[in-house]
């Protein structure tokens, strides 16, 4: 096989992998349970985040995320709750929206950078989910004109063990299938 096709078979490989690991978000979207503390539903979307950083790495993990969020911004279903549209994205759960993109760019940096190991794979997940409550709650309080302990109160506290299983059951599903997966990008040549 000729190195042009090489470098095309990667990327149609690639673009392959977006498109599901995109599918997948949406999915994550779709399992959702509102609470009643706050306009932040509890849904699994982040946790499929975690994973395309993870098995994507940031430039394509990045690519397939804002997918997702150019999707919903036009109008197809596939943010929590079957939602959609530019008034979610700039609403109360924007933040946490647009904390996707630095999600998976952390995970992608991090896990990149460092030998693939359970503890890489648990310090680029905390990194990811760091930037994402960076981005949703200050955007949380802003739009819903909450005070800082509300906004912590309605955005973060009732999530944090979800975080932990989601961050445990992600590093434990790279550490069994990343190896796996990346053979797959290889291109023979």
């Amino acid at each position: 096989m000729s190195s042009k096709n090489s470098v095309s078979g990667f990327s149609l490989r690639m673009m392959v992998y977006g498109a599901l690991f995109t599918a997948f978000i949406i999915i994550g979207s779709y399992i959702s349970i509102p609470i009643p503390v706050g306009p932040v539903p509890i849904a699994l979307a982040d946790f499929f985040v975690m994973l395309t950083g993870l098995f994507l790495g940031w430039k394509y993990g990045l690519q397939s995320t804002a997918l997702y969020l150019v999707l919903g911004a036009l109008g197809l279903p596939v943010f929590a709750g079957g939602r959609a549209g530019l008034g979610i994205i700039l609403g109360p759960t924007g933040g946490f929206l647009f904390g996707y993109l630095l999600m998976v760019l952390a995970i992608g940096i991090v896990a990149g950078k460092m030998k693939p190991s359970i503890v890489s794979y648990l310090i680029a997940l905390i990194a990811g989910n760091f930037f994402l409550y960076l981005a949703g709650i200050p955007w949380l309080k802003a739009v819903m004109n909450m005070s800082w302990p509300a906004a912590v109160a309605a955005g973060f506290t009732p999530f944090v063990i979800g975080m932990v299983i989601k961050i445990a059951a992600a590093a434990a599903l790279a550490r069994v299938l990343l190896l796996r997966f990346r053979q797959t990008m290889r291109v023979n040549t």
